[in-house]
């Protein structure tokens, strides 16, 4: 093999592996050029403590999608956008949960899909909301006494 085609063959090797690292580097990245094979909802809550973008987004315990931000509202509601796959369609009736994985784990949204048969478009807001329990707030009621003012 002369010494043009050996170096014809290394040139096409690393081009092909800078090729390969751009394509995991924009993977990894998550950017995408070639359209979009995710949509985005938007879910008011009244707390959304402990959701942070990157929180997982789940339905019937499989992970869908994930929380792309969290903003506060003029009305003081949190606003969370929702980044989900475009084969999942939910329903105007679609309930937007707070839960907790665990006693003390992270928290992330859970969706109950609703059957109303008008579907959300991108962008839509879910407004059927729950927020998490607080269980701070119990303990220190129950601490306090809080609890007993029923009976008096």
């Amino acid at each position: 093999m002369n010494k043009r085609t050996l170096e014809f063959f290394v040139g096409c090797f690393v081009l092909l592996g800078l090729a390969a690292i751009l394509y995991l580097a924009l993977q990894v990245g998550s950017a995408r050029f070639f359209g979009s094979d995710r949509y985005e909802l938007e879910a008011r809550f009244s707390s959304a403590s402990g959701v942070n973008p990157g929180s997982r987004v789940e339905i019937a315990g499989v992970r869908v999608g994930s929380v792309r931000d969290i903003v506060l509202s003029d009305n003081f509601y949190a606003i969370v956008t929702l980044e989900l796959p475009n084969h999942i369609q939910l329903d105007d009736d679609t309930i937007a949960s707070v839960k907790t994985a665990g006693l003390i784990g992270d928290r992330y949204i859970n969706l109950s899909p609703g059957g109303s048969g008008f579907p959300l478009e991108p962008g839509d807001m879910i407004v059927d909301t729950e927020s998490a329990l607080d269980i701070e707030s119990l303990i220190s009621r129950f601490a306090l006494g809080g609890l007993d003012d029923e009976s008096e």
